[in-house]
């Protein structure tokens, strides 16, 4: 979801994927109106953590996805002035090659195994994309820019749902666990829910990207990937899992009490 979140294909996708381990266990099917009869049953739509699970890489795609990020933050700290005292650019294309080196590695290795590769071109995406800026510019910090920014637009598009009252939050819940039914507009707390939800993505996506743009500033290219692994993922996760929570807690109270009514 929009991270979620609305989602997207470069640096944050990790996100989505730690996020999937969180809510394994939750339900989050959609709220039924009236108990279903044998004639209308249809086959059960997979819950929300299923679908997640099935687009997403779990913890395996967490490491899979960290481990560019992580081989140029290592790589730039190891040969720059902190350690080798390479020269700045030079140890910034070592960096490149390292992170650019390690996301072919790991798409090869699922190649080789005839997995999918999706997730791992995505990343390859996401890491081009910012070692072009990084060695166009010759500065590491904008390795991270594309991300940063990226992350900044959905904090936009997510506010904008929200002044539009058509919370993104509702529209990722129906389509992962009401069938791609957007029958939620009809449903007074659902929809006060989503809207309020929604405003929550956009707080923890404007904290992520607003602590990388401040290291960015101030040329902490080293600083904004540790940011990234420690903190700005971890806050990702922690913002779903609630997220999650909030919908099971009203579509259960919800689905109880449509079941007194028809006692």
């Amino acid at each position: 979801m929009t991270g979620s979140e609305p989602r997207h294909a470069a640096h944050e996708s990790v996100e989505e994927r730690l996020a999937e381990e969180i809510v394994e266990e939750l339900d989050l099917h959609p709220v039924p109106e009236t108990p279903a009869t044998k004639d209308d049953e249809e086959e059960p739509l997979p819950s929300m953590s299923e679908q997640i699970a099935e687009q997403l890489g779990g913890v395996r795609g967490l490491i899979e996805s960290s481990l560019p990020v992580f081989a140029f933050v290592i790589l730039n700290v190891l040969l720059g002035d902190a350690v080798l005292g390479l020269e700045k650019r030079q140890a910034l294309l070592w960096a490149i090659i390292g992170s650019v080196g390690t996301a072919l590695a790991i798409g090869g290795v699922r190649l080789a195994r005839k997995q999918p590769v999706r997730h791992a071109v995505n990343g390859l995406l996401g890491i081009a994309i910012g070692a072009y800026l990084a060695w166009r510019t010759g500065d590491a910090k904008n390795f991270y820019l594309p991300g940063i920014l990226l992350t900044f637009g959905q904090a936009a598009a997510l506010l904008l749902s929200v002044v539009f009252r058509k919370p993104l939050i509702g529209y990722a819940w129906g389509i992962m666990a009401n069938k791609g039914h957007q029958d939620w507009f009809g449903n007074a707390r659902l929809f006060r829910t989503f809207q309020w939800l929604t405003l929550l993505w956009v707080v923890s996506l404007c904290i992520r990207a607003g602590i990388q743009y401040y290291l960015w500033a101030l040329g902490e290219a080293n600083a904004i990937g540790v940011v990234r692994i420690l903190v700005s993922w971890p806050l990702y996760a922690a913002t779903f899992a609630f997220t999650a929570w909030a919908i099971h807690r009203v579509t259960s109270a919800q689905r109880r009490d449509a079941e007194t009514a028809t006692a």
